[in-house]
């Protein structure tokens, strides 16, 4: 098969990655791409956000099957325009993306759905949201209502957190995304990533994560796109996944379904897990980053069999057959991140790093230039490994971050302390 992957960061590497383990992939070629994908596949300049443009791009190199990594391409319908056209497409129609594209959207979804999540309101004025917020007190979330790159949710902890950050978001901090906001209620717990595939009607958990959001060691600084990720997480047991699966996700498929909007993707699911039951924090239409990289390393060449599944209406006859292992991704970002950063740093020691099925580093924000890496955003690299224990994975991770040499760079040094103590 002819393989097209829509993306450019350390998620789309982690896909390639996968992919190229499956014999079914004859040629893949990743738009746009990085530096380290561009050592695996051939990468292409293409505006991925713009349904024409990609779905001629498709025409033109006779792609089989086309994975979109991010959010964007999907908010925009290019599911839409690929499956218009023919071609096999792994990711929702615009429609079903409005999952991850409407905080609102969702909400109103989950209320029909009886899924349980935090109790909401949506505001489309500073003065309204202001209101809201000082007659519910903190801790509160806010929220703005549309896509902001992972980075429009405030955990407010006291009232001028919440205050300063509707002022943020009706200020235009975040674009378009900040338009509306939706502020909730505080729920309190240990929050997971759960990913299921769903073809519209059948429903096929696929792995469970854990993420670290705050920058700093100790879950300390702002929030950021993703410090680091575990897979599998422990507070997502069997009887919790059951649970969700029974009370959330297969709900809400139902419910997408009788809209008339069938959802066919990957479903990312935001879990807060207290006393073993499971509330939707939010959903994401895409594999979460930096999770996509502990899954995919979990998961190898059969990633590539179950998204084919998904996408050809096949997901009930499919099993994922786990390893009992463990993986984990310690994220390299620019020092700054995920403030003012600066670009163009040289990463030396990349070529010296074992590349196999139990480690891998994946490029996030990487360029080439005078024959060497380049940093070339805020999260840079992903230190993947995989062990026979959380604990092996992560000293090989661990290993393999300590022989970069990048003083310009940073990482977490406690990735995984919730399972590990």
């Amino acid at each position: 098969m002819n393989i097209l992957i829509l993306g450019g960061g350390g998620r789309e590497h982690a896909l390639a990655w996968a992919v190229l383990q499956n014999p079914k992939c004859d040629k893949l070629i990743v738009a746009p791409g990085n530096a380290g994908i561009a050592l695996i596949a051939q990468c292409a300049d293409l505006d991925i956000e713009n349904p024409a443009a990609v779905t001629d791009f498709a025409c033109d190199e006779a792609i089989d099957f086309v994975i979109v990594g991010p959010e964007g391409p999907l908010a925009a319908g290019v599911a839409d325009a690929l499956a218009d056209a023919g071609i096999l497409t792994f990711g929702p129609s615009q429609a079903a993306a409005r999952l991850e594209a409407s905080k609102t959207f969702t909400k109103e979804v989950c209320d029909v759905a009886g899924a349980p999540t935090a109790a909401w309101a949506r505001f489309d004025t500073a003065a309204a949201a202001k209101a809201h917020i000082e007659a519910q007190g903190a801790p509160i979330v806010v929220k703005a209502d549309g896509l902001a790159a992972g980075k429009g949710v405030i955990v407010a902890m006291d009232k001028a957190t919440a205050l300063a950050a509707v002022d943020d978001m009706f200020g235009g901090a975040f674009g378009g995304a900040g338009a509306e906001v939706v502020i909730e209620e505080f729920m309190d717990g240990e929050e997971a990533s759960f990913f299921v595939l769903s073809d519209g009607k059948t429903a096929l958990p696929i792995g469970t994560a854990q993420d670290h959001k705050r920058a700093f060691d100790g879950d300390a600084g702002p929030n950021t796109g993703g410090m680091g990720a575990y897979s599998p997480a422990p507070v997502l047991s069997e009887e919790v996944a059951a649970r969700a699966m029974a009370q959330i996700i297969q709900p809400t498929i139902d419910e997408m379904a009788r809209r008339g909007t069938p959802y066919r993707g990957v479903l990312y699911a935001g879990l807060m897990i207290k006393d073993g039951a499971p509330r939707l924090v939010e959903y994401n239409v895409r594999f979460g980053d930096p999770e996509c990289q502990v899954l995919m390393m979990r998961l190898g060449a059969q990633a590539l069999d179950l998204m084919l599944a998904c996408a050809e209406d096949r997901l009930a006859e499919m099993r994922v057959n786990w390893a009992d292992d463990h993986a984990m991704t310690v994220v390299m970002a620019a020092r700054g991140y995920p403030g003012r950063y600066e670009k163009g740093s040289v990463i030396k020691g990349l070529d010296d790093l074992p590349e196999d099925s139990f480690q891998m580093v994946f490029h996030a924000g990487t360029t080439r230039a005078e024959g060497s890496f380049q940093a070339a955003g805020g999260r840079v690299l992903n230190v993947t490994a995989r062990g026979a224990t959380l604990q092996e994975a992560r000293d090989k991770a661990y290993g393999m971050v300590d022989r970069i040499d990048w003083p310009e760079g940073f990482a977490r040094s406690d990735i995984g302390w919730r399972a590990l103590g």
